[in-house]
């Protein structure tokens, strides 16, 4: 059993806020030494990205997104099935969620502002009318976030607005945008139809921003998967095996197309 840092009603202090604001920070939640692993071992997998298919700037220029091998340091019980995080996720998206994404967004120096976009688009645009939450993004940083490396920008409480109505309020002055700063170790776990842009890296340093999405069992996105690795199913624990067991079984991390697949990412 791992460790919990918080108490029944602190997870639910955090869960109110991801309903309310659209979004909750944990502070200080991953140990800085396992991060700092996963940066070293990133910074490889960046670098043969951009020579490989960086020319199709699949989040902006100067920015990309890449999907991260379902294999060590990356595949991290302590991470994906951290106790206090699972246990938000559960109160947001029910008991039988899943994990479908484990990836990255990173801007480099002369990246530009995203436009203004949500993640996902509503389930039932016709009714005008949003849903209880059905798919979440948990991001934590490889490094510090400052102002000056590329803060994610979110308005707060636009998840649960249609995205006309929330850009308005946004243009008005009425909803600012805020930019979220972490430390090494925190841990956001977010709405993902919330409004929110990436903003410039004016540093010469990379800011990597990791992703796991959960979901509602139900909700299927070809675009975003995990490829397992046939030989890691047997060492996965029972509760990894279900919170995985939608995502696609490779027989080897070789067999998986180089290129990414999620291009279109903003709705």
């Amino acid at each position: 059993m791992m460790t919990r840092r918080y108490n029944p009603q602190q997870i639910e202090s955090f869960t109110q806020s991801v309903l309310n604001d659209g979004f909750c920070v944990l502070p200080n939640h991953f140990w800085e030494a396992t991060l700092k692993a996963w940066h070293s071992a990133f910074i490889p997998k960046l670098t043969e990205h951009i020579a490989r298919e960086g020319e199709l700037r699949n989040r902006g220029t100067a920015r990309y997104y890449v999907t991260l091998p379902f294999a060590a340091p990356f595949a991290d019980t302590s991470i994906y099935e951290d106790e206090d995080i699972l246990d938000i996720v559960e109160r947001l998206v029910g008991a039988d969620f899943v994990m479908c994404q484990l990836a990255t967004d990173t801007p480099f120096l002369h990246s530009e502002y995203q436009d203004i976009h949500r993640d996902t688009l509503p389930l039932f645009p016709e009714t005008g009318m949003e849903t209880p939450p059905y798919q979440l993004a948990v991001n934590f940083p490889l490094v510090d976030v400052t102002l000056e490396n590329g803060p994610m920008e979110i308005a707060r409480g636009t998840h649960m607005m249609p995205k006309e109505e929330a850009l308005r309020r946004i243009e008005s002055g009425e909803i600012k945008l805020e930019p979220i700063t972490m430390q090494l170790g925190d841990v956001m776990i977010r709405d993902v139809r919330g409004l929110h842009r990436g903003t410039p890296n004016y540093t010469d340093i990379p800011r990597p921003m990791v992703v796991i999405g959960y979901s509602r069992r139900w909700l299927f996105r070809p675009e975003v998967s995990i490829q397992i690795p046939r030989a890691a199913m047997t060492t996965l624990s029972e509760r990894g095996r279900h919170l995985l067991r939608f995502n696609p079984i490779v027989e080897s991390l070789d067999e998986v197309a180089g290129t990414e697949v999620y291009q279109s990412f903003a709705y």
